[in-house]
């Protein structure tokens, strides 16, 4: 098949970002919003200044509310909250076209990884997943980035790499959906526990040993959920871990950050304008890794943490007072 004109459906950061890269040379890219003050900005000004303010938009991306006029594209990128995916794609038309998922996380009700609820809702529609180290406005801009396309259909994953790809917009294939998707749903909880050691002042060393034994427990969950290691240790597994855990761009870290100073996480999400993912996929991800038998003990920290179950001190004190064991195990 053909892929030329791109949905995108979502009109957050990412969205924007996605929809950016998609009209690279004038290519027409139809964006999906819930919100009508984002369409009429981005049709009017060429901007989203709501989710993605100062980067100025290809006049080639047009928004709308409207689901009826999404059909006469030829895939969709599918970058709507997480929690959120089920409803979205149970309203729209669900079209025999593929549905590219560019959101990172895990239903919270169902357990489910991202593609088997896109399967569950629009059954007849081939799934690939966009997954990597990717801060959105870093995109929007034009600066280098690389990605993973998860695609178990080679000859689809080429079609869409090649739409999709620019110069510095990178985009790497495999056939491991389920790996891409575990990657990008853990490291935004590691992310979370990350940003809680920087404002609890835990220092550099702290962090680092985090994000290492973080990555073994994405390690072990990904196994256990079919993934390769291979993928987890590429792009969208330790190379969005790195990312995601060592910057104030990233909400996840912000929000662990902000943890770490004192602030009432119940408050923080609250109050918030864009999602931390992190926070949703934490108790589902503790949930599971308890079902299974996979010990994840920095994620059920973060987990008892954004609860409100223990103390930053409780949490600290539990890591530290675990029995030792080989690191490779």
């Amino acid at each position: 098949m053909s892929i030329e004109k791109i949905a995108v459906i979502g009109g957050g950061a990412w969205g924007t970002a996605l929809a950016q890269v998609a009209a690279a040379d004038g290519r027409d890219v139809l964006l999906w919003a819930m919100e009508d003050d984002v369409c009429q900005a981005i049709n009017a000004i060429h901007e989203n200044p709501i989710y993605l303010k100062g980067i100025p938009l290809s006049p080639s991306i047009r928004a709308t509310q409207k689901f009826s006029e999404l059909n006469d594209v030829d895939a969709w990128l599918v970058v709507t909250p997480a929690q959120h995916m089920r409803a979205v794609l149970s309203r729209s038309p669900c079209p025999n076209m593929p549905l590219v998922l560019c959101s990172k996380g895990i239903e919270e009700r169902s357990g489910k990884l991202l593609h088997d609820v896109a399967k569950e809702v629009c059954a007849t529609s081939p799934i690939a997943v966009l997954s990597g180290p990717t801060f959105a406005h870093e995109v929007a801009a034009g600066l280098p980035t690389a990605v993973t396309l998860a695609c178990e259909d080679e000859a689809l994953g080429e079609e869409l790499r090649d739409r999709i790809a620019m110069p510095t917009f990178r985009t790497y294939l495999t056939d491991d959906v389920a790996g891409a998707e575990v990657g990008g749903a853990i490291k935004n909880v590691l992310a979370i526990g990350c940003g809680i050691v920087e404002g609890k002042g835990l220092g550099q060393n702290a962090r680092s040993a985090l994000i290492a034994r973080g990555f073994a427990e994405m390690m072990r969950f990904g196994e256990a959920m079919g993934a390769r290691r291979e993928t987890l240790a590429g792009l969208s597994g330790l190379g969005d871990l790195v990312l995601t855990c060592t910057s104030t761009a990233s909400r996840n870290f912000s929000l662990g950050k902000a943890i770490g100073e004192g602030q009432n996480a119940a408050d923080l999400m609250k109050d918030r304008t864009t999602v931390a993912e992190g926070a949703h996929t934490a108790p589902v991800l503790d949930r599971i890794a308890g079902e299974k038998g996979i010990d994840m003990p920095i994620t059920a920290a973060v987990a008892a943490l954004l609860s409100g179950k223990v103390t930053i001190d409780d949490a600290l004190e539990a890591l530290l007072s675990r029995p030792p064991r080989p690191e490779i195990a």
